[in-house]
């Protein structure tokens, strides 16, 4: 059986790139946000959950292009592709969104938060033919697939309303949030982007506010 190598996807343009040996070990780390209230007359503070962070993936790749031949003794064929991906894409204005893979027991979706080059071997020219990449991948989870991952059962959940005649956005914001301003909410998670038109019978995402 041959063995599956760990790869990185770019979900822009589809672009794979895959390790040269897996790693060793790797660690998932997340922080819980809660705020710190300070009470006078009180032994401890009092904590406020405020939001939720993402999930990181930290891991260590090596790559090594000193066993190859020709122009493909330089390991910055590997590096460069893990540099473009903190890069801003023209198309879309962003870095690329990823997905971390290693068989069918790892998919990360993710943005490379973090990235540090160490090459560790040369040619008797200066090309670069060892180096070692320690990654910080953030979770990438839009909002829309949190609603929809993770139904909420509060006062103020989830919930979806059917758009009826002479029905706008500000109009339903004012009915659900008390805030006609807050349309745009309600904008992001259904994907418009003109808030003038609605088609009567259309199914609206009402996300809670937080």
């Amino acid at each position: 059986m041959s063995l599956v190598k760990a790869e990185i996807q770019n979900l822009d343009t589809q672009a794979t790139l895959s390790v040269c040996f897996n790693p060793k070990e790797y660690t998932f780390s997340k922080n819980a946000h809660w705020a710190e209230h300070n009470i006078h007359g009180l032994d401890a503070p009092l904590y406020q959950w405020t939001s939720g962070a993402a999930m990181k993936l930290n891991v260590e790749l090596f790559f090594d292009a000193y066993e190859l031949e020709g122009e493909a003794r330089d390991v910055r064929q590997w590096t460069d592709e893990l540099e473009v991906m903190q890069l801003v894409n023209p198309d879309v204005h962003r870095p690329p969104i990823l997905l971390f893979i290693w068989g069918k027991k790892l998919k990360f979706k993710c943005i490379l938060q973090q990235l540090s080059l160490r090459f560790t071997m040369f040619l008797d020219d200066g090309t670069p033919v060892r180096a070692v990449a320690n990654c910080v991948f953030a979770e990438y989870s839009p909002r829309e697939e949190q609603l929809q991952g993770k139904p909420r059962h509060s006062p103020d959940h989830t919930k979806r309303r059917v758009v009826k005649q002479g029905d706008t956005l500000s109009w339903i914001a004012g009915k659900e949030y008390g805030n006609p301003s807050e349309w745009r909410v309600i904008a992001e998670a259904n994907g418009i982007d003109d808030p003038m038109h609605l088609t009567v019978g259309q199914e609206l995402l009402i996300p809670p506010l937080y």
